[in-house]
């Protein structure tokens, strides 16, 4: 096993970690998306129906693909804990999160998983910011997403461009040895402040976004980035 903080040449397999809360619309879509990829790795799906009331689980039902496994959580325990479930059963190399709705497009997760065999990177993150023509779902989110990276790269002297990005790759070993605490969306922060204090560099790839409105589902708000600004203060100060 490689050393912590070091990087393998290539991911010779992949879990992509959905937590899912109220996704019955898109869920089905974005797992049968993940699937259709043309990936240079194994891969492995593993969603978390996380105390979903609209049938979110349900709507995978019958879904024949053994790559994938559905895990559920009896009432809602928030995004991060969502992943930590997840993680616990992740078998890949490599481990990446995807949103259950339609904001990100799994055709662009090759060029994460390339940018890791590449440049030998434990960790890459999808920018949003590095590619143009990208819109915003609100003007107050894109502020809010920039101050966060700014703020990042301000505690940890770094230069990320997008922070609150979903698409974030890790080589699982490594997210492992975090020893996450997160329960909600502060997930991003504390996996970035923990990145960044151990002095391992994130590389990041231009991706699409697509962003949905509140009304479509859109769950983030104001109190989240308050929280990820205290998450990161703290892991800089602490660890």
């Amino acid at each position: 096993m490689p050393e912590q903080g070091g990087a393998v040449s290539a991911a010779q397999s992949l879990t992509i970690i959905v937590p899912a809360y109220n996704e019955a619309k898109t869920i089905r879509r974005i797992v049968e998306k993940l699937f259709s990829v043309p990936l240079p790795a194994r891969l492995e799906v593993i969603v978390v129906d996380d105390g979903s009331s609209d049938g979110t689980g349900e709507a995978l039902d019958g879904f024949a693909n053994p790559g994938l496994k559905v895990l559920r959580h009896a009432s809602n325990q928030g995004k991060g804990a969502a992943i930590r479930t997840a993680l616990a059963a992740a078998s890949g190399d490599y481990t990446l999160i995807q949103d259950a709705d339609l904001e990100y497009d799994p055709d662009e997760i090759p060029l994460l998983l390339k940018a890791a065999a590449e440049k030998k990177a434990p960790v890459v993150y999808g920018s949003r910011v590095l590619k143009q023509g990208n819109t915003a779902s609100y003007f107050r989110y894109y502020l809010g997403g920039r101050f966060i990276s700014f703020w990042t790269n301000l505690l940890f002297f770094s230069s990320i461009t997008d922070e609150p990005t979903c698409y974030k790759l890790f080589r699982t070993d490594l997210l492992r040895s975090f020893g996450l605490k997160c329960r909600g969306f502060e997930f991003c922060p504390e996996v970035t402040g923990k990145t960044l204090r151990r002095g391992i560099p994130i590389v990041e790839v231009p991706i699409s976004y697509r962003p949905r409105s509140i009304e479509e589902g859109k769950k983030i708000r104001f109190k989240d980035g308050v929280i990820a600004i205290w998450t990161l203060l703290k892991i800089r100060l602490f660890g």
